[in-house]
Parts: C-alpha cells; sequence; structure tokens
C-alpha cells in the first residue's frame, strides 16, 4: 500500500510540473493531466504480474509510472528527448515500453479496448497463462469498438479485464448526457460477463477488484467489466477553458482525492512521519527526472535522400 502510495504521489507531482511547464511555454501541444484519477491506473498495474499486458489512454500518466516506467524516461519521452521510452517520437500521449508490458498510451478514443483484445486472443493462441488488461474512460464506452471488442471477448473467453475509468466527463459532455445508464458496468451482463462498479479512489479497492479478475482471467474463465468511479479535477488538458464542471462538484471531490485517502490510512499504519518522508522523496524524484530529461539531448535525424533511380519520376508513367 505504501509504494501503490508512493506511485500516485510521483504521478500527481510529474503532473503538477508539467502544468507548470505548460504555463512557461515549455511543452508543445496539449497535455491530458490525470490529477485526482492516479488511484485506477496505480492500483490496477500494482496487481498485474510482471509479463502481464497494458493499454491506455491519452491520459494515462498513472499507468506508465504504476507500471513501473522509469520517471526520467517519461519525461525525456513527454520533451521529445533521444533518452525517451520511444527515442522522442511519440509524445505524452503514446508511451510505450515493451520490456515492461507497457504496449502504449493511444491518442485514439477508445482504441486502447481492440489493442488489449487482440493481445488477449494471441496469448489465449499461445496456450500463455497472461492476461491483458485494458484501461479507457467513460467516452471510450460509447464506441462501437468497444462493443465489438467486448462481445469478441466474452464469446471466446479470451484472458483479458477491461478497466473502465469513469471520471464523469467525455471532453467537455457529463456523462449522463452520453449514457442511458449511470452505472456502465450493468452492460457486462449483455455480453455475458462480470461486471461491478468499484470507488476508484480507493486505491486497496482498485488492487482488489482488478486483482481478482485477473485471476479469473487466468484462469481460463473469460474477460470481466470494472468501472471505477473517479474524477479529474484538472480540465481535459492543458488547453481546456474551463467553465463546464461545477465549483462545488469539483470541491466534493478534492475532498475524497485519492492521495489524501491513502495517506490517512497509511498515517495510521505507519505513522505520519513515515508517509511524509515516502512523500518528500517521490517528490524529490520527478523533480531530479525533469532536471535530468531536460538536460539530454534531442534525437537526431538524418536527411532523406531520394534514391537516383526514382528521383522525380512518376510511377507508370514512361
Amino acid at each position: 500500500m505504501l509504494e501503490m502510495h508512493r506511485r500516485m504521489v510521483l504521478t500527481r507531482h510529474l503532473e503538477e510540473r508539467l502544468g507548470e511547464m505548460h504555463k512557461a511555454g515549455r511543452t508543445r501541444g496539449p497535455i491530458h493531466r490525470c490529477d485526482g484519477q492516479e488511484a485506477v491506473g496505480v492500483g490496477a498495474t500494482a496487481a498485474m504480474a510482471h509479463d502481464d499486458f497494458v493499454t491506455t489512454t491519452h491520459r494515462g500518466h498513472a499507468v506508465y509510472l504504476g507500471r513501473g516506467l522509469d520517471p526520467r524516461r517519461v519525461v525525456a519521452e513527454i520533451f521529445g528527448r533521444e533518452t525517451g521510452y520511444c527515442g522522442g517520437r511519440g509524445g505524452h500521449m503514446l508511451v510505450g515500453d515493451a520490456q515492461t508490458g507497457m504496449m502504449g498510451g493511444n491518442a485514439i478514443v477508445g482504441a486502447s479496448i481492440p489493442a488489449a483484445t487482440g493481445m488477449a486472443l494471441s496469448m489465449q493462441l499461445r496456450g500463455e497463462a497472461r492476461v491483458a488488461l485494458a484501461v479507457f474512460g467513460d467516452g471510450a464506452a460509447q464506441t462501437g469498438i468497444c462493443h465489438e471488442s467486448m462481445n469478441i471477448a466474452a464469446l471466446w473467453r479470451l484472458p483479458v479485464v477491461f478497466l473502465l475509468e469513469h471520471n464523469a466527463y467525455g471532453l467537455t459532455v457529463h456523462h449522463s448526457a452520453q449514457s442511458s445508464v449511470p452505472d456502465l458496468s450493468v452492460r457486462a451482463a449483455g455480453y455475458g460477463m462480470p461486471g461491478e462498479t468499484i470507488d476508484g479512489n480507493d486505491v486497496v479497492a482498485v488492487y482488489g477488484a482488478v486483482a481478482a479478475a485477473l485471476q479469473r482471467a487466468r484462469r481460463g474463465e473469460g474477460p470481466s467489466l470494472i468501472e471505477a468511479r473517479t474524477y479529474r479535477v484538472e480540465g481535459f488538458s492543458t488547453s481546456d477553458m474551463g467553465g463546464y464542471q461545477p465549483d462545488a462538484e469539483i470541491a466534493e471531490w478534492r475532498a475524497r482525492d485519492p492521495i489524501l485517502l491513502a495517506r490517512a490510512a497509511l498515517a495510521d499504519r505507519l505513522g505520519a512521519a513515515h508517509v511524509e518522508r515516502c512523500e518528500t522523496e517521490a517528490r524529490a524524484e520527478i523533480d531530479a527526472a525533469f532536471d535530468a530529461a531536460l538536460a539530454d539531448p534531442m534525437p537526431a535525424f538524418a536527411p532523406h535522400t531520394p534514391s537516383a533511380p526514382h528521383a522525380g519520376r512518376a510511377y507508370g508513367v514512361r
């Protein structure tokens, strides 16, 4: 639990530093922060085996750091350095690392769902006792590819867990304007798989639910749908002008901040000083990651030279 808390603090401080860098004009393009949602990505990845696979969304920093990726290399990727996980060419939404089973974030809404489903099919055909975890949002839950993936996963009893990170808004649209049912986990019954709604701000609850679903999939019993109810307290991205989230709603969720909840629980067990020291060290690790990554070189791009036989020639024309 202390390690999960540490990784949530790592993620939160990463997001805060990215927000500061954006305001200073030092980032390129919008950054999709996950402040307030850290318990979902961290708790879920803590339950995975070392050789399982996970796919995530454009808001995947908690999954990256939860899975154990090096903060320095994550920051380097975000800022286009060659030491990043994708050589500085992927950016903050597309970080991937095959060695840790982190098969990438995705800038396309819903694209992580069929990717994980395909991975699960591959593992089933190979007879491997591994599981794929698909992390996606409530906006992606309304896409056709979500239905297709869940239907085929249940039909073929694929070893995949669908983790729906329900943060109440798809871009700027509240979930009540997107779905005919308030709890999306009820859809699982239509596919013939178990479904449950959990407190996505309770990292231990997330860990327990995902661990049970992973074990079920590993036994050959097929997929599960877990809806983790959480909330993003920052905008859709750093380019979001805001104004659509009621102040009272934000305040209510800030009072249930997953880091505050975990801190209180750990302080009762380990003492406040122990927890505070853990948090201080985590923030220092992120600060050091920024210092090191921003000093790393940019990628070197070789100039493109057309091959001589075809330079300037239209194919099929003599």
